[in-house]
């Protein structure tokens, strides 16, 4: 049995407890209880949520944890109950996961069991964060990071995939994949994907101009015209370039380059994959063009890039 302590506080956010579907549709799936979650808190009892919702919390210290996760919460970004600091350093020794999500970061920060590790957290207060604690080694452009038995993720749904590289170090890839599967969800983001996505980015407004980018990310590995993306968004060309430009700020080969790019740094940070072959299935077809691309994009060409990933991890 693996048990799990979330730990709440006054004002925390309602949007952590995404990551605890994990742990319930994996019990769900393997028909028994394999996880045990417990909301704890430090004095235990009723504990109030930022939107008013009520939860009821067992009292720290009563029993112990395999996996601790921190939630986040505006109300401990100044500063964590005592008690709570106090418990975070014991979990940090005896745990063996210890876990935060979004601005929980703070928390375990406070409590000095990130100095000299790798950490993140949400990119609005990353920034903040290193200020505030600089022997800790942020990097505010991850969805999650692990560093030695510490777990940090980036924004809310950032504790999504967090939670989902924990079932799959727990109970393998396959089960991994068949709960993000049940709960809806990408299986999963690698934790150095970027927070910032070239789609979100675009934040294209109609259906049409959506199902075309979406097309285009699946189809990479082809030419992606004008015209190949007008027919997918039911469009004559001019009319397509127009639309999407109106609603993206961008025309459709800056948008499909920034794709491309993404995609290609991806695999550059976390595949062994040749450089011609990363270029071929992301569509910049050689080697000359993407390293074109990666200094227009990053200022660095692919192998510094990956150079610099495998310093990093």
């Amino acid at each position: 049995m693996h048990r799990i302590g979330f730990v709440v506080f006054d004002g925390f956010q309602s949007m952590s407890f995404a990551a605890l579907s994990v742990f319930e549709s994996a019990n769900m799936m393997l028909e028994q209880p394999f996880y045990e979650m417990h909301f704890i808190s430090e004095h235990g009892g009723l504990v109030r949520s930022s939107t008013g919702m009520v939860v009821d919390s067992k009292p720290f210290g009563r029993i112990p944890f395999d996996t601790v996760i921190v939630g986040g919460g505006v109300s401990i970004l100044e500063s964590a109950p005592s008690g709570v600091l106090s418990f975070i350093t014991k979990a940090s020794k005896k745990s063996r996961r210890l876990a935060s999500i979004c601005t929980g970061t703070f928390v375990l920060g406070e409590a000095g069991v990130l100095d000299g590790k790798r950490a993140t957290t949400h990119w609005a207060q990353a920034r903040g964060f290193q200020a505030r604690f600089p022997g800790v080694r942020m990097e505010e452009d991850r969805i999650f990071l692990i560093d030695g038995n510490i777990w940090t993720s980036a924004g809310m749904t950032a504790g999504i995939d967090l939670a989902l590289a924990m079932a799959e170090k727990d109970l393998g890839e396959a089960i991994a994949r068949s709960i993000a599967q049940q709960l809806v969800v990408y299986h999963r983001r690698a934790g150095g994907q970027s927070q910032h996505s070239a789609l979100l980015e675009l934040s294209p407004k109609s259906d049409r101009i959506q199902k075309t980018l979406a097309y285009a990310k699946e189809n990479l590995h082809t030419t992606l015209s004008v015209e190949q993306l007008a027919e997918v968004a039911n469009l004559s060309p001019r009319q397509f370039s127009r639309t999407f430009r109106v609603e993206t700020g961008q025309s459709p080969a800056k948008a499909v380059e920034n794709l491309r790019l993404e995609a290609a740094k991806l695999l550059m940070e976390q595949t062994r994959h040749s450089v011609d072959e990363i270029a071929q299935e992301t569509g910049f077809l050689d080697r000359r063009r993407m390293r074109e691309a990666f200094l227009r994009g990053f200022g660095q060409p692919p192998q510094t890039i990956r150079r610099n990933a495998r310093v990093q991890a």
